[in-house]
């Protein structure tokens, strides 16, 4: 690999973090590291001088299997054992794992190697407030009205500051960072609505295993209605 990396990242605090355990939610974030062409930092077995970190990226995941194939600076560089990795989801979302390996690269790529999905991963979320994740059911959902149409989205988590959704890309298409969503009716479960104005602050597309071809959609809230819905 001849291209530049960036300045290494360093590794969570798990007293910081939350554990994410669930191998569909993983593979998830893999594949997402991997669309981005994000760099990972690897700290190889034993590694505590910033000298010993070393940059990757993440060039295939194949969720069935579920493995996902790393692509490494040269080889062999990393001693067998415990290595640390770390990258970012998005700007302010760090992830890392773990994996034991004797980290053997394959003779026919000579800077790759094949290694199973880790069996948990930490993750710092730094949002202002903290956030809840629902559960992917028809009874989380945000009902936004455009100009044209009336589109549902699934809630994917909710806080004191703002919601995250997910939106197909024909959807996302109609919205944009900065706009302004009104009376948007949110479904916080099976027995309880509240209508808030809500604003765009972030789009990031991903891929779903499930979904295909996704857009998380972060708002925060400029309003929220003293009325609450039942139902």
């Amino acid at each position: 690999m001849t291209d530049s990396f960036p300045a290494a990242l360093e590794r969570i605090e798990r007293k910081s973090a939350h554990e994410m355990c669930d191998a569909f939610d993983i593979g998830e974030a893999l594949a997402a590291l991997a669309a981005a062409g994000a760099t990972l930092t690897v700290y190889p077995p034993g590694a505590a001088a910033s000298t010993a970190q070393l940059p990757a990226r993440i060039v295939a995941v194949d969720a069935a299997a579920p493995r996902f194939t790393l692509e490494l600076p040269g080889a062999p560089l990393i001693a067998a054992g415990r290595a640390t990795f770390v990258a970012l989801l998005a700007e302010d979302v760090p992830l890392q794992f773990d994996l034991d390996s004797d980290w053997r690269v394959s003779s026919a790529e000579p800077y790759r190697i094949s290694l199973p999905f880790p069996e948990t991963c930490l993750v710092l979320d730094r949002r202002a407030t903290p956030r809840a994740d629902t559960a992917l059911v028809d009874y989380f959902a945000a009902t936004v009205t455009l100009p044209d149409r009336q589109i549902e989205l699934p809630l994917c988590d909710f806080a004191t500051g703002g919601i995250g959704m997910h939106a197909p890309p024909d959807a996302a298409r109609r919205l944009h960072v900065g706009q302004k969503l009104k009376n948007v009716r949110l479904q916080l479960g099976p027995a309880l609505a509240i209508v808030a104005d809500l604003e765009v602050r972030m789009l990031r597309p991903f891929r779903s295993y499930l979904l295909g071809e996704q857009v998380q959609v972060g708002c925060r809230y400029d309003r929220i209605g003293m009325e609450m819905r039942r139902g």
